[in-house]
């Protein structure tokens, strides 16, 4: 088979992908990556063939300059939780439903990129196409050539609960003031390429999820589990690294979307201080926040901008992070506690199921004091059902199938959706 995987340039989507990609590959068939120039560079230092199209995304200048259009609650997929101070009404969630889409889903599938995808797709006539849940771009490219297509998510499917929510919303409003801004925008995308909307351009025609059966959301729609296989980029393991920890080791990341997206960690350095009596080993990938030259390091932390989570994750008692697809992932895959600081996305749900099922804690990023993530901390390193519960995730994860099984599955879903022709208007 010809396999299209396809992801708007976000280094962290394309890494959920690598491992399937790897996968199918191994087992004989055709693999692209398409994406945007941008990250080009990583999809080859993956060992994938890359495929550019179009033009870079602007998202994060975009965001920079509508900052004040998403209210005090931040950018999100809205109608996920019923958080403090959240506005619940039908009309505030298609006010949201309409900037997801014009601020957030237009921008990172731009006119040039979806273009490119339709455009090298009619040319090279893949049988199937694996896109990043947010890069309907694939979803379009596919509907135009007839070729099978599955969604591959990086965690919870909050784009689909979200969604849900606001359609049964739509439904408590007059006919005449329902609207739909993502149908819209992808029914003239799709009429531009000669081919109709289905709802399977939103769903996939299947859905891959890597999360464990206890952390899926329910949402309806035709679900292939995966096992969660972890992939940090190229990577080399220091050698501190080489012998196991004497104290408890934590590790302390914020990612690294957001430092690619503003330059930082979002972290001080001179943060970690609060942790200081702790008699653990905490080892924090941080740059210098701004504004910080010299920042007092506590005798019990190490700082250094990277380590590879698959290689030091199995050697900690905890992990302090923000709530990233990636390290939540990882973190799951190998049975470590979890304390997340969530405030925008999927990031709430994700630390609310964490919370809920004894494997980790939370502190909203809205609520942070030192107290209350030292505190947190202390508990999450002391009290060993955390340890527990987590490792009761890790082996949910590692009962579902791995990559290299998923392919003939894959391979019988194509054959049934793939079509003869593409669905032209």
């Amino acid at each position: 088979m010809r396999i299209l995987f396809t992801t708007f340039s976000e280094r962290a989507h394309l890494y959920s992908q690598v491992p399937l990609a790897w996968a199918l590959r191994a087992a004989g068939h055709e693999v692209r990556v398409a994406s945007q120039p941008k990250l080009t560079d990583a999809i080859t230092a993956a060992g994938l063939t890359a495929v550019p199209v179009g033009e870079d995304h602007r998202l994060s200048e975009m965001q920079k300059e509508h900052a004040d259009a998403w209210g005090s609650g931040g950018a999100g997929f809205g109608g996920l939780h019923k958080g403090e101070g959240e506005t619940t009404t039908p009309e505030e969630r298609l006010r949201r439903q309409t900037l997801l889409t014009t601020l957030y889903n237009a921008p990172i599938n731009n006119d040039s990129f979806v273009d490119g995808l339709v455009e090298f797709a009619r040319a090279w006539q893949p049988d199937l196409v694996i896109w990043e849940p947010q890069t309907y771009a694939g979803a379009v490219a596919a509907r135009v050539v007839g070729a099978a297509h599955a969604r591959l998510l990086w965690g919870p499917d909050v784009m689909l609960r979200s969604r849900e929510t606001f359609l049964a919303d739509m439904a408590q409003l007059p006919e005449a003031e329902r609207q739909d801004p993502l149908v819209e925008w992808l029914t003239g995308l799709l009429e531009r390429h000669g081919a109709t909307f289905h709802p399977e351009v939103v769903t996939g025609q299947w859905t891959i999820d890597p999360c464990p059966e206890g952390v899926r959301l329910p949402v309806g729609v035709n679900t292939v589990p995966m096992r969660y296989v972890p992939y940090n980029g190229p990577a080399v393991v220091p050698e501190w690294l080489h012998e196991a920890p004497a104290k408890p080791r934590v590790c302390l990341t914020m990612g690294g979307s957001l430092r690619e997206h503003i330059g930082h960690d979002g972290f001080p350095i001179s943060a970690l201080g609060m942790w200081a009596d702790l008699d653990i080993e905490l080892i924090a990938t941080l740059v210098p926040f701004p504004g910080e030259t010299d920042p007092q390091v506590p005798d019990n932390a190490r700082v250094i901008p990277f380590v590879p989570m698959h290689a030091l994750l199995p050697t900690c008692s905890a992990i302090v992070h923000y709530g990233g697809g990636g390290t939540w992932s990882t973190a799951l895959n190998y049975g470590v506690p979890q304390l997340m600081i969530p405030k925008i996305w999927d990031t709430v749900v994700k630390a609310e199921h964490l919370q809920e099922s004894g494997a980790g804690l939370f502190v909203h990023a809205d609520n942070v004091t030192g107290e209350a993530l030292h505190d947190a901390l202390a508990r999450l390193v002391d009290d060993p059902s955390f340890k527990e519960n987590a490792l009761r995730l890790r082996d949910e994860i590692h009962a579902q199938p791995s990559p290299a099984e998923l392919v003939a599955t894959l391979e019988k879903l194509t054959a049934e959706y793939r079509e003869d022709k593409a669905a032209t208007v």
